[in-house]
């Protein structure tokens, strides 16, 4: 399935190698994902990004993950990444991407943390994990953050539960165990992708 509209689905790949990356996308592209990220403590990240944003930069948004430093942030930059994910809050990461003209997608466990992510300048926060939050601490959230704030979460989300999230006013979702584990076969990943992009797009 190709969905024109961007669906705010986010392929996380982490562990995946460089020679492996392109094989292992092809499907996550094909079933309409918005963006694949690769976190910087895979092999080679580098690498893998700079082979994605190559091949599927005019289709999908290519990003790193993991990103803990504005150094990290420039690095990326240079690879060709267009957002930066990280697991936590940290101003001067959200603040060197978005000067970089990068999205940054901060990991906020609190509103705290959330709203600190926003007085950086970030209008996108990666709900993690999402798991320990919750549908409810989500919709929660959403009655205090900003208007516009986009909320992703990350870390226990997958087919079973995509619809339940979206329908709750999530953004997009992070898929990363649920969607590829180090070794996976591409065909694997692929059903998998074909099979929560089905989820999400049928929660209404």
């Amino acid at each position: 399935m190709t969905d024109t509209v961007p669906t705010g689905l986010i392929a996380i790949l982490r562990g995946v190698r460089s020679d492996e990356v392109l094989d292992i996308a092809e499907g996550i592209v094909a079933a309409g994902f918005s963006a694949i990220e690769v976190p910087l403590n895979s092999p080679d990240p580098v690498a893998s990004i700079e082979a994605l944003v190559n091949r599927f930069g005019d289709e999908v948004e290519i990003g790193a993950g993991t990103v803990l430093t504005a150094r990290q942030v420039r690095d990326c930059k240079q690879a060709g990444a267009r957002i930066i994910v990280a697991p936590d809050t940290d101003t001067e990461v959200i603040q060197t991407a978005l000067g970089m003209g990068l999205t940054p997608y901060p990991g906020a466990a609190t509103p705290t943390e959330a709203f600190a992510a926003i007085k950086a300048g970030a209008t996108k926060v990666k709900l993690f994990p999402s798991s320990a939050v919750g549908i409810s601490g989500m919709k929660a959230w959403s009655e205090v953050l900003p208007a516009g704030t986009e909320l992703f979460p990350v870390g226990g989300v997958g087919a079973d539960n995509a619809a339940e999230w979206r329908n709750a006013g999530a953004a997009g979702l992070g898929l990363g165990s649920s969607l590829y584990r180090r070794g996976d076969r591409p065909e694997v990943v692929h059903d998998r992708a074909e099979a929560i992009a089905s989820a999400w797009a049928q929660a209404h």
